[in-house]
């Protein structure tokens, strides 16, 4: 089948708005604006990097007043990060590989603060997985990039040392992610205290901050 006109401009004219499946709704007005960070700028991802979605332009502006750096990562976020993982065998599962775009700048960003006793925060699964994809003994790899990194626990983490990130669903490869990086019994914990509590779970869901575990 042949379109005429640019493939972009189409899927913008008569797409839909991809909310993850466990939405179980069509996408309305709304989402068009919630379903969307603040800070996007670059067409090109599948699914919102929805930790950004608790950043609004009040809350960025009071962090820079407060002295807090910010450093950019385009993310082209694939529809497999919501895909739950379904063997016994971890070592056999295969990430769905995503594109990310790494400025010289961020990478300039993060050896300042490493090197003034800073830490790195990253906003997101996705981000941590394109930051520490880009990890090299050298400092961070610029440009752009693919990962296909699946971060279980034993996983060796190089840039990042506090994660925001939402409540993930069970059996996947995000909630995998922050148990290796929080440490299982704590992320245990949380998850524990966000079912008691009522939390709200997943993309228009809440966040949680973490802390990378020490390895022992």
């Amino acid at each position: 089948m042949r379109f005429s006109g640019e493939a972009a401009e189409l899927l913008e004219s008569h797409g839909r708005l991809p909310l993850p499946p466990y939405v179980l709704r069509a996408a309305d007005a709304a989402d068009e604006v919630r379903y969307q960070t603040v800070y996007a700028r670059n067409p090109g991802s599948v699914a919102a990097p929805t930790a950004g979605l608790h950043f609004d332009e009040k809350l960025l502006t009071s962090l820079g007043e407060k002295g807090v750096g910010i450093a950019c990562v385009t993310l082209h976020v694939g529809a497999g990060t919501f895909q739950p993982v379904r063997i016994s065998e971890l070592a056999e599962h295969r990430m769905h590989t995503e594109r990310y775009v790494l400025p010289q700048a961020t990478a300039d960003a993060v050896a300042a603060a490493r090197a003034r006793g800073g830490r790195i925060v990253a906003v997101g699964t996705t981000s941590l997985r394109a930051l520490e994809s880009a990890a090299t003994v050298d400092g961070l790899r610029v440009g752009a990039g693919e990962t296909a990194l699946f971060v279980i626990p034993g996983f060796e983490f190089r840039v990042v040392d506090m994660l925001i990130t939402n409540f993930h669903l069970p059996k996947s490869t995000l909630l995998m992610l922050v148990s290796a990086f929080g440490g299982m019994d704590d992320v245990r914990a949380a998850y524990q205290h966000a079912v008691s509590a009522r939390y709200r779970f997943f993309s228009y869901g809440d966040a949680m901050l973490l802390h990378r575990a020490s390895r022992k």
